[in-house]
């Protein structure tokens, strides 16, 4: 298994009171990938319009598939990146 940073970007036009319709689902959907072992990590940061997700995946397709998965993806454009294993990882 490979581990991915997905930096997820919001729109500047983001609707926000819309996005927090979606919050509930949203937890519980990366509650269900953590469980699952896809998604390892999420950190978010409102005041820049950007959401860090650390993704379990065996490629590309799959990481972004998992993302992608997420209720607040429709608001996101995402960029990928492949990482090397950390300390706690092997490579």
């Amino acid at each position: 298994m490979a581990t991915f940073i997905a930096v997820a970007s919001f729109s500047p036009e983001t609707d926000l009171p819309q996005m927090y319709t979606v919050m509930a689902e949203e937890v519980a959907q990366v509650h269900q990938l953590m469980a699952e072992g896809r998604l390892k990590a999420v950190h978010a940061s409102p005041t820049r319009g950007r959401a860090f997700l650390e993704v379990i995946a065996e490629n590309e397709d799959e990481a972004r598939a998992a993302v992608e998965s997420l209720p607040m993806a429709r608001w996101w454009e995402i960029d990928l990146y492949p990482t090397m294993g950390g300390p706690d990882q092997q490579s």
